[in-house]
């Protein structure tokens, strides 16, 4: 029984997959991702090691924990790669986030946003009280149990607004799916902190 031989992936594959997403740090991962998966070779330094270091610095902003530091990290990185990598794959790769990393966004996650709403971390899902009528579709979309409240019977009084329990949230967008009253709403995490800072603010007296 022969093996059938598995397509090569190509560079043009790698920037196709990479091109799917909408937020400049993530079009650099997965295109150094899909990258270091098959077309690297791994026979020159500057390659290999600059696409792992920066995989590295990427999940890190990402997850919310990258300093200015790990941005610079990147371009020197990347314009290293571009000058000494041995074969044009590795050049593509380097000149593909250097494309990406002369945008805001890089900036813009170390402050706590991503502009496009596609980077989970970034991203609270908050129930507007006076838009909620705890009609109970949210509670009944989320498999994760991270809605908090009661269905609202007729002719009875006294219930609370439905809250989301922040740390059960998974942020998959089925309670945004179903609301009919558009009551639950994307925040990023700074305006989170913003408000945050707001309110302690509006309650200190002078």
């Amino acid at each position: 029984m022969t093996e059938e031989k598995k397509t090569p992936v190509k560079m043009e594959d790698v920037q196709a997959k990479a091109d799917e997403k909408s937020c400049p740090v993530q079009k650099s991962l997965t295109f150094v991702e899909e990258f270091l998966a098959e077309p690297m070779c791994g026979r020159c330094f500057p390659c290999s090691m600059g696409s792992y270091e920066t995989r590295i610095r990427l999940n890190k902003l990402l997850a919310g924990t990258a300093v200015e530091d790990d941005i610079l990290a990147i371009k020197t990185i990347a314009s290293v790669m571009a000058e000494a990598s041995m074969c044009k794959k590795g050049k593509d790769t380097a000149k593909y986030v250097q494309e990406q990393i002369d945008s805001s966004a890089f900036e813009e996650h170390l402050s706590g946003a991503c502009t496009t709403s596609e980077c989970t971390h970034y991203l609270t899902y908050i129930i507007i009280p006076e838009n909620c009528t705890m009609c109970g579709d949210c509670l009944d979309a989320c498999k994760d149990y991270a809605i908090l409240g009661e269905k609202k019977n007729a002719f009875l009084s006294g219930y609370s607004p439905f809250e989301i329990a922040q740390k059960r949230c998974t942020k998959c967008g089925e309670c945004m799916k179903v609301c009919k009253y558009a009551a639950v709403k994307i925040v990023s995490a700074k305006e989170m902190e913003e408000a945050g800072v707001k309110s302690q603010e509006s309650g200190v007296k002078s």
